[in-house]
């Protein structure tokens, strides 16, 4: 079975790789909404440094706030989707999970998990992000599917492994001795 420690560094990469692709694609929509808040906020700090905790007055939250930020939600959840899941689907591995020489595979059989398996493991973890806009409810969810593999023995599966009947296991390391060597059988052609 890989090791909590594999599986949280192979999740860090991967969560840095979503977040730079969500800087790119939803960069715009952050700005935008930052932009529908900041009026609002520094009318807040203000106050604040002036030791007034008023809330009269305050200017409203810009109307496009909330749309705003779903929209930057369910673009974050797409794009961890389009990361995640065909990856995981064709070889059980993120360019994370590469790196730290783990793949998720079958309870029932070493195989790639397919697109089924994928996106119904995908979904347990990747789906809450949009429900972070519920008092950052999605967040903790996420957070105790993180968690899930530290509380479950033998075999270390966390929630998401769970749904889909996958285990997350290491990768052996091949060596020059493990490829075979082309030299050492006869062509097959005869003198």
């Amino acid at each position: 079975m890989a090791g909590y420690g594999q599986r949280f560094t192979a999740r860090l990469i991967d969560f840095g790789l979503v977040f730079a692709l969500n800087a790119l694609v939803n960069g715009w929509f952050v700005w935008r909404w930052l932009l529908e808040l900041m009026p609002y906020w520094r009318e807040v700090l203000r106050r604040a440094q002036q030791g007034n905790s008023s809330t009269e007055g305050l200017p409203p939250i810009g109307e496009q706030a909330g749309l705003l930020l779903v929209v930057i939600l369910v673009i974050a959840t797409a794009l961890w989707l389009a990361y995640e899941v065909p990856a995981m689907a064709a070889g059980g591995q993120t360019v994370g999970k590469r790196v730290m020489r783990i793949r998720a595979v079958p309870l029932a059989a070493d195989q790639p998990l397919g697109f089924g398996s994928a996106l119904s493991r995908w979904t347990t973890l990747g789906m809450p992000t949009l429900l972070w806009y519920c008092a950052g409810l999605g967040l903790v969810l996420q957070l105790v599917d993180a968690l899930s593999p530290l509380f479950d023995h033998p075999l270390r599966q966390a929630l998401h492994d769970k749904r889909a009947q996958t285990v997350v296991v290491q990768v052996p390391r091949t060596t020059g001795s493990d490829t075979p060597n082309d030299r050492d059988q006869p062509s097959g052609e005869t003198p």
